[in-house]
């Protein structure tokens, strides 16, 4: 029945296509006299380009065109601010554009007509580099005579500083009956989503240069192609085909103004596909986060005192690394209610690849920390570490570190509970080490950590989501017209907007014709990101549906409405304390798991791992249990096999072949996913976002059960073999 659309699992709306390959991807797209563009990458992490030589790369076979920084009209991008080059080289109107900063800026792009004809003139390239000198340590790059990466950006190389103070925290740890200090590194993480960076631009049929690539916000990929080709923002269109996998990797561009620059100058189609490895150097990664912690707590178990540092290696270019250290600023403190916190996050320029938005949003790293400290302070206390979560978790009212509530329901109580009494979770009458003498290879053990993280955008930015709703019929409703662009990138989120559509029409979902990812025909979603796009679109949707329904009940025929819908405001950090309202609302986490270590290898399995997650209302269970269980497997990668290397600003892992991804035999034996349904109150129907939240606190439940099974902590990970060895003091 159309009126139990809400909280059913419905097939979703894309699988056929997808199951039988007749789904287009960026890569799978053609047009007639369609040309092929390769990029010409730097391979060098810092140098000034002194000149390029074109001659022998244009005079072979089958070369069009060779684009570099001097045809582009506004040699400038960036999501958040324009402080990268769209090219590296020599006479381009921006002033230090011939500067490269990361082994993955472009040079040139050649176009020829045919993928091989313009890989062969790409190497042809000569390109006459100077080397400038090189910072790839962010906590060298914050002294005050390290060399300026962004000299027309300030007097120095920190990009970013968040601080929140609250209460007296020197006066707190003279009271705290128990200190526990530790330094903490997280590692980077490469996205590693199903196909590459690809696109096609061409000149459509209304003289507009359309681009089709993978993305995640359509509306700001069309401002920034606009902005960097000096045109209106309306003479560009961004449309999304089926995209695989973003993960955040998306919202930054890669090659969709190089492509729509040689639509545009040559009139003619443009396609690229990147290779694996060019899409390893080229794409920004997770931050890598050096972090310095000291946690207090009184003998009962109340948590009186935290000071946090984390300083985040935001790379070559902002990218968002304002926003995610922002996130991690907010959730360094963990979901626990804190009255005296000193913490400083810094984000710096430095010359590796850049740091970008990652599932979990600075919200991993923060965790790691916070989550490590409260076990490590259990421990110390002798108290349970399930008991003293809830000691000191955050109830309605209670401050976070920003110095005012968490929007309510504040359901971290719950999770905890509904984590701890479907795991089992009881207090170990046996000692570890009584345990450990029987010196078995194979040890087990259990770990219990818990997490939250905002939904959506914030930080003072009015959140804002548009859809179109079109009802047509002769006396009752035959065919729905369903309008909204934001991405699909796997997720489902598709499939919920048809049921939400068809939920406040009181329709089949099979009338309901869903018109997406067009910036030419549909107003902005927003960032399929943060965990925002069931709120916000379900929002847009509900709205549109609603006042197209009051259209239709008056006899308007056809009738269509749209409806743009605004969250509730917020408010920016204050520069100095941190105060703030940063997000209108919040998600909560508790995970426990199980795991062996083998203590002669040093391999770590994961047999159990159980997630209880505050989803507010499953519009659709099957897609929630999905996303928390690929948050659980991606997260679980990063925790324990996922190495990303470099030496001196350049990749070493950049093939799948040398970047170990979790495969069938590696993930956990058993994931358990527990949907905790505490409505929220702005949310469509209740929702709340779920799509980053599973994945937060799986390297600090994991790090907790290998230290209850070896009686080791390990503050950084990933738990590769070799790390675990050396802790356990078998291998230098």
């Amino acid at each position: 029945m159309p009126n139990s659309v809400i909280g059913k699992s419905h097939p979703r709306v894309d699988a056929q296509g997808k199951v039988t390959g007749e789904t287009l991807y960026s890569g799978d797209l053609t047009r007639q006299r369609m040309l092929h563009m390769k990029i010409l990458m730097a391979e060098r992490p810092h140098a000034r380009v002194k000149k390029i030589n074109l001659s022998k790369a244009l005079a072979s076979e089958g070369v069009v065109a060779i684009f570099t920084a001097k045809d582009v009209p506004n040699n400038e991008y960036g999501l958040q601010i324009p402080d990268q080059p769209v090219f590296c080289g020599p006479d381009a109107n921006k002033p230090y554009t011939d500067i490269v900063r990361f082994v993955g800026d472009q040079i040139a792009a050649v176009v020829a007509n045919t993928e091989h004809q313009a890989h062969e003139a790409m190497k042809l390239i000569e390109v006459d580099y100077e080397d400038l000198p090189l910072l790839t340590d962010p906590i060298t790059a914050m002294r005050a005579d390290a060399v300026l990466l962004h000299p027309d950006r300030g007097d120095s190389n920190i990009c970013v500083h968040y601080k929140i103070r609250k209460g007296d925290v020197e006066d707190a740890f003279a009271k705290a009956d128990v200190i526990v200090e530790a330094e903490y590194h997280t590692p980077v993480q490469e996205h590693a989503y199903l196909q590459p960076e690809a696109g096609l631009a061409y000149i459509d049929e209304n003289g507009l240069i359309a681009v089709e690539s993978a993305g995640q916000w359509t509306h700001a990929d069309r401002k920034s192609i606009a902005h960097a080709l000096d045109l209106p923002e309306e003479s560009v269109r961004v449309i999304y085909p089926a995209i695989g996998g973003a993960f955040g990797g998306r919202e930054d561009l890669s090659v969709q103004i190089p492509l729509a620059l040689a639509a545009w100058k040559l009139q003619r189609p443009v396609k690229i596909v990147w290779s694996r490895r060019e899409s390893m150097i080229g794409h920004g990664k997770r931050h890598e986060v050096f972090i310095k912690a000291k946690w207090g707590a009184t003998k009962d178990g109340k948590l009186i005192a935290v000071e946090n540092e984390l300083i985040g290696d935001g790379g070559a270019y902002m990218y968002t690394s304002n926003k995610v250290l922002g996130n991690a600023a907010i959730t360094s403190s963990g979901p626990y209610f804190i009255p005296n916190i000193k913490t400083d996050v810094y984000g710096v320029y430095t010359n590796n690849i850049p740091g970008a938005a990652f599932r979990g949003f600075g919200a991993p790293q923060a965790l790691f920390m916070a989550e490590m400290q409260m076990n490590k302070l259990a421990e110390k206390l002798g108290i349970d570490p399930v008991e003293f979560r809830l000691k000191n978790a955050l109830r309605d009212g209670d401050t976070m570190g920003v110095g005012t509530p968490a929007p309510g329901p504040v359901t971290i109580v719950q999770c905890i509970e509904a984590a701890r009494d479907r795991f089992s979770w009881k207090k170990k009458t046996k000692k570890k080490e009584e345990k450990r003498k029987k010196k078995e290879a194979i040890v087990r053990g259990r770990g219990f950590a818990a997490g939250f993280k905002n939904v959506g955008f914030s930080f003072g930015y009015q959140e804002n989501c548009w859809a179109k709703v079109e009802i047509y019929g002769n006396g009752k409703i035959e065919k729905v017209i369903l309008h909204h662009a934001g991405a699909e990138v796997g997720q489902g989120t598709h499939t919920v907007m048809v049921q939400m559509a068809a939920h406040t029409l009181n329709v089949p979902t099979d009338i309901i014709d869903l018109k997406v990812s067009d910036s030419a025909t549909q107003g902005n979603p927003g960032s399929a990101s943060a965990s925002r796009l069931t709120f916000m679109a379900g929002n847009s949707i509900k709205g549109a549906a609603e006042l197209a329904l009051e259209k239709w009940n008056n006899e308007e025929r056809p009738a269509i409405a749209e409806f743009k819908y605004l969250a509730p405001r917020t408010t920016p950090m204050d520069k100095e304390t941190g105060f703030s309202t940063p997000n209108f609302q919040y998600a909560w986490v508790a995970q426990a798991c199980e795991v062996e270590v083998d203590t002669e290898t040093g391999h770590v399995k994961v047999t159990r791992i159980l997630s209880a997650d505050d989803v507010g209302k499953a519009i659709n269970p099957d897609l929630i249990v999905g996303q928390i269980e690929g948050a659980i497997v991606q997260a679980h990668g990063y925790a324990v096999l996922e190495d990303f290397k470099t030496k001196d600003g350049k990749v070493l892992t950049d093939q799948f072949s040398n970047y170990l991804l979790p495969t069938i035999l590696d993930i956990p034996e058993k994931v358990e996913s527990v949907l905790v349904e505490i409505p929220d109150p702005n949310g469509p129907w209740g929702a709340r976002g779920v799509g980053e939240l599973p994945y937060l606190p799986v390297a600090p439940v994991i790090a907790a059960a290998i230290h209850d099974a070896t009686g080791v902590w390990i503050d950084e990970f990933p738990f590769t073999p070799e790390r675990v060895l050396r802790a356990l003091g078998k291998i230098e």
